[in-house]
């Protein structure tokens, strides 16, 4: 057994943390200083012709000279860059609940129930998601742009996404499952619950951590995926806000300004869902099933 010494100072802990906290807010930083510049240049402060030490520091650290909103304007205005969020927002949401909604289903029954194939079918789920994205590229063109016919459709990479994403939220999810008491189940169906009403109104309020984790994770995935949306979306009134940002910096012009101020309009949403869902996170798993 290993005790902690008694007086042992923190400041060398807290001070290595601090440093590892500002090396990673530094970039994100730079990008808020850049949208907020008013310029489409990457220098935010111009040194003049003979810098001084003190000129050098300023160029150094994210600051812009002179704040200004003009990019964040410009961008939603001359550019059709709220369309394309209300795009990722339909698609995302969308995603979310099919995803969501299949893997609770396929996990619950995976957990609970046995049948011809489960353990197939389980590490099937774990063997599709081993191979990389891109190697699916061409079979879902060919099954989702020529026989489908949804090519740069909404629907059609809502469906990709939720069918990309449930094989790793069946698993997250069935290991959640597994872990609620059967006691509970059994007292409902004793009391005359179906198998339906004990699902929707025991096992998911009681899985709501887990849940909470895959629509994050569901939500995410398709709001920020860009090779695929890339590759199916090709008109511009339907491109998604990651496939609308690539031509802010282009290989004649680079509108660094406006990249950057896109890109914390498109972290936004990412933020306010996470701390919504924060709370469940850190929730019990039985928390006020049992009285007593």
């Amino acid at each position: 057994m290993f005790s902690r010494r008694e007086g042992f100072p923190h400041w060398p802990l807290h001070l290595l943390l601090a440093a590892f906290t500002l090396f990673t807010l530094y970039p994100i930083l730079w990008v808020v200083s850049l949208a907020f510049s008013g310029q489409q240049s990457l220098a935010v402060i111009t040194l003049p012709k003979d810098p001084t030490m003190m000129d050098r520091l300023r160029a150094v650290a994210p600051w812009p000279a002179q704040w200004s909103a003009s990019n964040f304007v410009d961008v939603m205005t001359e550019q059709p860059f709220g369309q394309w969020i209300l795009n990722s927002a339909i698609i995302a949401l969308g995603t979310t609940v099919v995803g969501v909604f299949l893997a609770c289903t396929a996990a619950y029954a995976f957990s609970r129930f046995k049948f011809t194939g489960q353990r197939t079918g389980m590490m099937a789920f774990l063997v599709s998601q081993m191979f990389p994205g891109t190697l699916m590229l061409i079979p879902l063109y060919i099954i989702l742009v020529q026989w489908l016919g949804l090519g740069s459709s909404r629907l059609g990479l809502i469906i990709v996404y939720a069918t990309t994403s449930i094989p790793f939220s069946v698993w997250m999810l069935k290991g959640y499952f597994d872990t609620i008491p059967k006691d509970l189940e059994e007292a409902a169906l004793i009391e005359g619950a179906s198998v339906g009403r004990i699902f929707w109104t025991i096992i998911l309020p009681l899985a709501k951590p887990a849940v909470a984790v895959t629509a994050l994770f569901s939500f995410m995935t398709a709001w920020n995926e860009f090779i695929l949306a890339a590759t199916f979306m090709d008109q511009e009134a339907m491109y998604t806000a990651p496939v609308g940002l690539r031509f802010f910096v282009g290989e004649y012009q680079q509108q660094w300004g406006y990249f950057a101020a896109g890109s914390i309009i498109v972290s936004i949403p990412v933020v306010i869902l996470f701390l919504f869902l924060q709370k469940y996170l850190v929730s019990g798993l039985t928390a006020g099933s049992v009285k007593g």
